[in-house]
């Protein structure tokens, strides 16, 4: 169930439409479904409501636990995905359950070992909100623990509701279709790299195409975003993730990240993570940079090490509008007879499929590869069509 987009557009978009927005910043007023609170409060009412969120989940500049507590919502308690409900754990950190210093509600990790919400965790909640801010990218793994928590809510007979954002990579749509062999944590369904849709549009696809577990269904409502539109170049006000600090690292984020499968050092432990990539092999280049243990990453990959390498970071403006091979051929081509790919399962992981790591291998051309994702992006567009809200 979708509650009031305010707001859409034709689906069909052009290359050209696409261009003439790249450097649109928001404008007009707008909403993210957390702020409608007159879309959702009365589904809260008389309620013990449980919370899925981050130090993404916010009203304006106000935590939306702590909004929904002033408001008299009962809640319950808090679940936290990857990096935990401040943000701050390192990628693939153990977070451990704990209680929430300000409200004193107990915080539950939805990661590790306990991806998915145990049903005695669930006992006793009438509704969970689902509040997380996401970046649009199949391994970027905020949208398993949606899966998970759908799942699980739908099997405990608890509807979800999810308080929707705007995707900042939701304006395209490419890369691999992953293949059901390589389904893990970091791609859980068949679906391209870069998917082009936001979290609430993707957890109606996980209901529409039956994809939780014995074909359930979870009782969804959508609250969207008021004056949104896909094409709409969107700022996000708190860094989703410790090494997501900019508008540039999001949008290199889908195309750098199947590096970090590599030697190559993507800028982990500096100040620029995402936005630059070199290593200590690379041929001597104008730019470099050496990693440190820091916020976000305690033990980066090719600390101490001086990296040439790239600085990506040419304009608090630039958009991708593709998933950019160029990083990789760049950096297999420079690392040729050195290591480059050393862990293979990792970059499979990420990739969805074996192909890309024998392409690259066997120096197939950018063109070729590209081309090879094609049947799959068509049928997924297809898919993807029918769940669209703006």
């Amino acid at each position: 169930m979708i509650l009031s987009c305010g707001y859409s557009t034709d689906n069909n978009v052009t290359n050209r439409d696409i261009a003439n927005t790249q450097n649109r910043i928001i404008a007009a007023p707008f909403q993210v479904g957390a702020e409608r609170t007159h879309l959702y409060l009365s589904s809260l009412e008389d309620k013990k409501v449980g919370v899925v969120g981050n130090q993404s989940s916010l009203i304006g500049s106000t935590h939306l636990v702590d909004s929904l507590v002033s408001l008299g919502v009962d809640i319950q308690r808090v679940f936290s995905p990857e990096h935990g409900f401040r943000g701050k754990a390192d990628a693939g950190e153990h977070v451990a359950n704990g209680k929430d210093l300000k409200t004193g509600l107990p915080v539950i990790s939805l990661y590790g070992s306990n991806k998915k919400p145990k049903q005695e965790q669930l006992k006793g909640l009438d509704v969970v909100i689902f509040d997380i801010q996401d970046v649009g990218v199949r391994f970027y793994t905020y949208i398993s623990t949606l899966h998970y928590v759908m799942e699980a809510c739908a099997e405990a007979g608890i509807p979800v509701i999810v308080l929707d954002r705007p995707n900042p990579n939701g304006h395209y749509v490419d890369g691999p279709v992953l293949e059901s062999a390589y389904k893990s944590f970091v791609g859980m369904h068949e679906i391209p790299i870069v998917y082009g849709m936001t979290i609430g549009e993707y957890g109606q696809m996980i209901n529409g195409e039956k994809w939780l577990n014995n074909n359930i269904e979870c009782a969804l409502t959508v609250i969207p975003c008021a004056n949104y539109w896909r094409e709409m170049q969107y700022s996000l006000p708190v860094a989703p993730s410790p090494n997501l600090r900019s508008d540039i690292s999001i949008q290199l984020y889908p195309s750098l990240c199947l590096l970090e499968a590599t030697t190559v050092s993507v800028g982990r432990g500096t100040d620029s993570p995402f936005e630059i990539y070199g290593h200590p092999n690379f041929s001597e280049t104008k730019f470099s940079f050496t990693p440190e243990s820091g916020v976000g990453s305690k033990n980066p990959k090719m600390k101490g090490r001086l990296c040439n390498g790239y600085n990506l970071n040419i304009s608090e403006n630039r958009r991708m509008f593709k998933f950019d091979l160029t990083f990789l051929l760049n950096s297999n081509k420079l690392l040729k007879g050195k290591p480059f790919i050393d862990r293979p399962k990792a970059f499979n992981g990420l990739a969805g499929n074996n192909k890309l790591y024998k392409q690259l291998m066997n120096g197939t051309s950018e063109e070729d590869i590209r081309a090879s994702w094609k049947d799959g992006l068509d049928k997924f567009k297809l898919i993807r069509a029918k769940y669209l809200i703006y």
